[in-house]
């Protein structure tokens, strides 16, 4: 008997659940009442309804009722399945009403985010100010701002709070995915799309547009014009000489700044 109820709470190694997670039962949405085997295939599924006003997603602690994928019974959420006795999942939480057999993801609910985590708990903490749990090594060592994880990626629109990818936080303090950020710079893309400031250590670069503006004389029309730039990163206003390749900041020696129009004096 022991054997045969170890062989039980094996069978999620068995090819249960979806591309999402690994689990023993599916979920049955309740703003839809139809079966799912989790919120995310619920919410890809709805998506693609070509009635906009069908669109709708599922609001995860509304979930009420699982069925349970090794003995087809449906039930009220619980962990182990009220009719066979199989693990339905590993990891399971009951705030969340979420499920998933893979715990080598190390997930962790926490409290103020009020959802579940991956990642392990002592390797994040929630910054009350941001409204989001962030990687130890961002503990004292990142711009806050409110609630920067309660909106969507500025390069691919998915909702950054409960995302199943992984995020970064900028300089800036703003917030998108590693991937999409990785995919900008590739296209040498370096300013954060909300607020346009560097998204990382440009001194480099600039120093290297400091050599080629020495190296590229302007014409004698050019050589002494003078226009306003506001510095994208220090958000500093100086009058500098023109230059085709750039204009540099200098207040910070940035060259990631903009032509504006001249301040207005007092008359």
């Amino acid at each position: 008997m022991e054997d045969f109820a170890n062989q039980r709470l094996d069978f999620g190694k068995m090819g249960y659940g979806c591309e999402h997670y690994r689990r023993r039962c599916k979920i049955r949405a309740p703003c839809c009442n139809e079966i799912f085997p989790c919120r995310h295939c619920h919410n890809e599924a709805t998506s693609m309804l070509k009635n906009p006003k069908d669109c709708h997603e599922l609001v995860r602690q509304d979930l009420q009722q699982v069925v349970c994928s090794v003995c087809d019974t449906e039930q009220q959420v619980a962990q182990v399945c009220s009719n066979c006795g199989v693990n339905m999942g590993e990891y399971f939480c009951e705030v969340c009403k979420f499920y998933d057999d893979d715990t080598s993801k190390g997930q962790f609910h926490c409290d103020d985010c009020g959802i579940c985590r991956v990642g392990g708990r002592d390797k994040f903490f929630h910054c009350k100010k941001c409204g989001s749990c962030y990687g130890t090594s961002l503990h004292g060592n990142h711009l806050c701002v409110e609630n920067s994880m309660r909106h969507h990626c500025p390069i691919c629109y998915e909702y950054l709070f409960d995302s199943l990818k992984e995020t970064t936080v900028l300089k800036c303090g703003h917030t998108m995915h590693m991937d999409c950020l990785h995919e900008m710079m590739k296209h040498d893309q370096y300013c954060c799309p909300i607020c346009s400031k560097s998204v990382e250590d440009m001194s480099r670069v600039w120093r290297k547009i400091d050599e080629e503006i020495a190296a590229t004389i302007m014409p004698e029309d050019y050589r002494h014009k003078k226009v306003w730039i506001l510095c994208n990163d220090c958000n500093d206003t100086t009058e500098t000489f023109f230059h085709i390749i750039g204009h540099k900041c200098c207040h910070c020696n940035s060259y990631n700044t903009r032509m504006i129009s001249p301040p207005v004096l007092p008359r």
